[in-house]
């Protein structure tokens, strides 16, 4: 998962309905997209660009591919999220949980439910 580059909004869009369909063709990921839907060309484009950043693999039945997943949902989010509080909070995650109490993004019993849960999974450990 390290090679890969950072993925656009729009690639990560497809990723959301591959993650979401596991496997597809070019028509049931455009099925599922949002309103207004992006032209078929336009999906095909982005799938193939996955493919060569190595996020997305095919098989091939006749001239048709069925995509799939190389990289899991979880393990693509972990990536971005660490990324993302390194590049704005300084790799602080309390930092981060501050900025959206302060902005109240967040609540105290939302924040209350995390440290619980952070105290669960730390005594299954």
């Amino acid at each position: 998962m390290e090679q890969y580059k950072q993925l656009t909004k729009a690639e990560e869009d497809i990723m959301q309905v591959l993650w979401k369909l596991d496997k597809a063709f070019i028509k049931d990921i455009v099925d599922e997209m949002p309103e207004p839907r992006p032209h078929y060309n336009t999906v095909s484009t982005i799938v193939k660009i996955l493919c060569d950043k190595g996020v997305v693999g095919y098989e091939s039945f006749g001239k048709a591919n069925r995509y799939h997943p190389l990289v899991k949902k979880d393990d693509y989010s972990k990536k971005t999220m660490k990324q993302f509080v390194k590049k704005y909070f300084e790799g602080s995650y309390g930092s981060m949980l501050s900025f959206f109490a302060r902005e109240k993004d967040i609540s105290i019993s939302e924040l209350e439910n995390i440290l619980t849960q952070l105290k669960n999974e730390n005594r299954k450990k």
